[in-house]
């Protein structure tokens, strides 16, 4: 792991998205809560703040953090895909971005895991950091045209 034991706690806070594409009636049923397996939204907000809260244990050489806040958050796009937007936030000496990066793959994954049994093409998409901000780099936010800003 990195030293980062010379380094002062700051504020700090990374977003990261996810897109699921699916077909647009299965779509409909995740969005209404009315799948056979249940409500697809709620159980993928808990796993992704779940999942961030495990980060250290799921990726080699990050630090375990106190997280101070974890949010999931679905919007519909378009006829066929939701995206998914997640945001974790701390007081520390090194950054979130893997925790919400972690945390928008797995909210992903558990709905790809709530509609597989109706949609067997969907598929995870543009996984990525949006913004980031806090300690020695301060503020980052990707361009529209999906570089850095």
């Amino acid at each position: 792991m990195v030293d980062v034991a010379g380094k002062a706690p700051t504020a700090r806070r990374a977003v990261a998205e996810a897109t699921l594409r699916l077909d647009a009636s299965v779509r409909d049923l995740v969005l209404r809560g009315a799948l056979p397996k249940g409500e697809a939204l709620a159980v993928a907000r808990l796993a992704g703040i779940q999942a961030a809260k495990d980060t250290a244990r799921l990726i080699p050489l990050c630090h375990t953090l106190p997280l101070a806040h974890v949010g999931i958050e679905f919007a519909a796009v378009g006829d066929d895909a939701i995206h998914v937007t997640a945001e974790a936030s701390t007081v520390a000496a090194t950054g979130v971005e893997m925790e919400a990066l972690v945390a928008a793959s797995v909210a992903a994954l558990a709905l790809y895991d709530m509609v597989k049994g109706r949609c067997r093409g969907a598929e995870i998409q543009a996984v990525r950091l949006l913004a980031k901000s806090g300690g020695r780099s301060g503020e980052w936010r990707r361009s529209a045209a999906g570089g850095s800003a």
